[in-house]
């Protein structure tokens, strides 16, 4: 799977080291933290219905 949950502490507060990460994403709905990285060349587009995340769709291409 592409996205990586992320935890929450008791006090609701993520903590993520920036420096650690390269080129990712961070969607958060719901109480819940998920992490995607990006592709090199493409699209992830975050689908929501009645003001929720519903799902995460990647399209990804090439260099010709």
């Amino acid at each position: 799977m592409r996205m990586k949950e992320l935890k929450i502490d008791n006090n609701g507060c993520l903590n993520i080291d920036i420096m650690e990460l390269d080129n990712c994403a961070v969607i958060i709905d719901k109480g819940k933290a998920k992490l995607i990285k990006l592709t090199p060349h493409g699209e992830a587009r975050i689908i929501t219905h009645q003001g929720r995340v519903k799902r995460v769709k990647f399209e990804e291409g090439e260099d010709f």
